[in-house]
């Protein structure tokens, strides 16, 4: 079944995580057109991490690893120059395929990665683990809701860790949430903490 066609914006060690709000500046002429294009349409992106090895290629067509991340605009502004600054909310991880493209961007196909979800009996020990990890990580950490997910939770962990880019990519890329969620609290055990 073919799914979707959404622009690609790619770039270097940049993960669009579920639930995470990133700030992006768009100044090429390409992407200036995705995002007008954007805003006629759903206003949807996948933001797609470029190959390790691949990044001095960022202003041509890079390869992206195959699991990326489905983003909405959620806010944008467009400048007196032409840029455009643009808040991209992360809606899901996703699969992608590089399609032909009519416009200067380039454009995926899109299939929605199914997350295998924690085992019931495992779960509230687990939410705990990462609750505290992400207490002892986070400067006056907000109440999380309880219809919060752990599955973002380890995410969350995740994004406060100090991380080189082939360890992010691996977490990023691991679906079975239960897997994320140990590895993740393996790399807080051993690495410093420096409250953000």
């Amino acid at each position: 079944m073919v799914g979707p066609i959404v622009p690609l914006f790619p770039l270097p060690n940049v993960w669009l995580f579920p639930a995470v709000i990133l700030p992006l500046s768009i100044f090429e002429e390409r992407y200036r057109q995705m995002v007008e294009d954007c805003l006629d349409g759903p206003g949807r992106i996948v933001l797609g991490t470029i190959v390790a090895g691949h990044e001095h290629e960022s202003a041509g067509a890079p390869p992206v690893y195959p699991l990326a991340g489905l983003g909405e605009i959620g806010r944008h502004e467009r400048l007196d120059d032409g840029r455009f600054q643009i808040l991209l909310v992360g809606l899901q991880r996703v699969f992608v395929k590089e399609v032909p493209s009519d416009r200067l961007y380039r454009k995926v196909e899109v299939h929605p990665a199914h997350e295998v979800p924690i085992a019931a009996p495992a779960e509230p020990e687990l939410r705990a683990q990462l609750l505290a990890a992400l207490t002892a990580r986070t400067k006056d950490l907000p109440e999380i809701p309880a219809e919060f997910s752990t599955g973002h939770l380890v995410d969350m962990l995740v994004l406060r860790m100090p991380l080189e880019a082939a360890s992010l990519n691996a977490l990023y890329s691991e679906l079975d949430t239960e897997r994320r969620a140990l590895i993740a609290l393996a790399e807080h055990s051993r690495r410093p903490i420096e409250k953000s």
